[in-house]
């Protein structure tokens, strides 16, 4: 592959664009209306507009990606995370057309897209399985009189879900009912489709992941593990590698337990096994996600590992450029996504602009970010600024680094996740590693982020003014200059 298209947006369609082109390979941008003039689409070598800016007449048109891999030449597509990253028919979609999916074939995407078929294959190779039907149930009387056998509290998932949607928890049989009910409605609408199965509920869970590789030669090897614990609504704010708590034998038998997984499907590509854990260090198989993960630079960090261009090198057919025995894990990383969100109103969404945009650096600070100052945050998309990742010799290093960078990155003209990250950072349960998925219910309010930050963000704000004032005729200079990405824009 000489040209590969990234079929996505952001800091992820740059993190690939930057490794393909260390490896000497051309990239090609697509983007919407919202995104005509953002950083992803500058920095590739050619851009190609696709769409409208909700991400069902752009991103999530197949045809539209295809298309433009003809027009421009591209043999294969790195789809990034979200949109068609996980998605069965586009893969097949792509392999039709004669182009390279960097990424599984679609019959293991298809059966790990499903929880169901998922819990299938991995039963094959006798991975641990959280107590619960191994089908899907319809009919309510049979579901309820299968959750009494597995025991209350239980929880009722969605056989296609994600993200949280399709979930519930129920405590007591007379609530059964109306949460089941609940959950299929909900896993209707988000996915299509309305199955749901039932397992044991699982107090004081730990999400803890395993990277797994395989290529197309049969070698398949894990890269450690991630905690993922501190959430909210079910969705992932920050994580760490390697884990706090798991010890050399438990890290060995999951990474072995991960690399089943993906041998039940053939698995080639980068990959991710979930687990959940208890507060005995029981681990159960969740789920496998078949993309490369948000969460993946705390991995790169402690395994001096390119995710990516393994990632292309198998899809080029090339072996994995390393074996099992030579990974070891050096010190430990943390990243904290900063979302335009506002914790101290569920994290809703805070949609505006970047009026003061000023990123850490120094020591073991790493930024993946999609953005500069002066931007908007589009409404249309996963509301994710960027990924600030610390990385130190060990995790008290990685904690004080990584607030060190919170305090020094500055955010102004919307509300963020950054204040969030401090408060953790300092919360004595994530610094002892005696937290689980509970943790936002258990400690956080909106009170905690009350500490008179915002007069220091705005000190801050009008510092910058003052520096672009300063710097307003260079700017203009700056932007009279012909560019490359100009040009190649079609």
């Amino acid at each position: 592959m000489q040209k590969i298209l990234i079929a996505n947006r952001g800091e992820i369609a740059l993190r690939v664009m930057r490794s393909a082109r260390e490896m000497g390979i051309k990239t090609v941008a697509v983007y919407s209306a919202a995104d005509r003039d953002a950083l992803h689409v500058r920095y590739a070598d050619e851009a190609v507009y696709i769409g409208e800016a909700p991400s069902n007449q752009s991103y999530l048109v197949g045809d539209k990606i295809i298309d433009a891999c003809k027009q421009t030449g591209a043999q294969g597509i790195h789809p990034g995370y979200g949109f068609l990253s996980e998605n069965a028919a586009f893969a097949r979609q792509v392999r039709d057309a004669g182009l390279i999916l960097i990424g599984p074939s679609p019959e293991a995407m298809e059966i790990m897209g499903n929880k169901l078929s998922a819990k299938a294959a991995a039963m094959r190779y006798n991975i641990p399985m959280v107590p619960g039907t191994e089908e899907a149930i319809t009919d309510i009387n049979e579901a309820k009189q299968r959750a009494v056998e597995v025991g209350f509290p239980i929880l009722i998932k969605a056989a296609a879900g994600g993200g949280g949607k399709g979930m519930r928890i129920v405590d007591t049989v007379a609530d059964f009912e109306e949460q089941m009910q609940l959950a299929v409605s909900e896993a209707t609408s988000a996915f299509g489709d309305g199955s749901v199965f039932i397992e044991r509920y699982v107090s004081s869970p730990k999400h803890i992941e395993i990277q797994v590789l395989g290529d197309t030669h049969g070698n398949i090897v894990h890269l450690f593990e991630r905690d993922c614990s501190v959430q909210r609504r079910h969705q992932k704010v920050i994580e760490e590698a390697p884990s706090s708590i798991l010890t050399p034998q438990i890290r060995v038998a999951m990474g072995k337990c991960a690399v089943d997984v993906a041998r039940s499907v053939n698995y080639t590509g980068a990959g991710t096994v979930e687990f959940i854990m208890d507060d005995q260090l029981n681990f159960y198989f969740l789920e496998m996600n078949t993309r490369l993960q948000v969460e993946h630079p705390v991995t790169e960090l402690i395994t001096g590992i390119d995710l990516v261009k393994e990632q292309i090198q198998i899809a080029r057919g090339e072996a994995i450029s390393f074996k099992q025995d030579d990974l070891k894990i050096n010190g430990h990383a943390i990243e904290l996504r900063v979302y335009a969100e506002d914790p101290a109103n569920n994290f809703l969404p805070d949609i505006g602009t970047l009026q003061t945009y000023i990123t850490p650096k120094g020591p073991g600070i790493r930024v993946d970010d999609g953005f500069e100052q002066g931007m908007e945050i589009p409404i249309y998309y996963d509301p994710m600024i960027a990924k600030l990742i610390a990385y130190g010799k060990d995790r008290t290093e990685a904690i004080e680094r990584l607030l060190r960078a919170i305090n020094e990155y500055q955010i102004t003209g919307i509300t963020t996740t950054l204040g969030f990250g401090r408060f953790v950072m300092q919360h004595e349960a994530f610094t002892s590693g005696n937290f689980d998925t509970h943790f936002v219910k258990k400690y956080f309010t909106p009170e905690v982020l009350q500490t008179g930050n915002e007069e220091e963000a705005l000190i801050a704000a009008l510092v910058m003014e003052q520096l672009l004032s300063a710097t307003k005729s260079t700017v203009e200079e700056a932007a009279n200059i012909p560019s490359n990405w100009v040009k190649n824009r079609k």
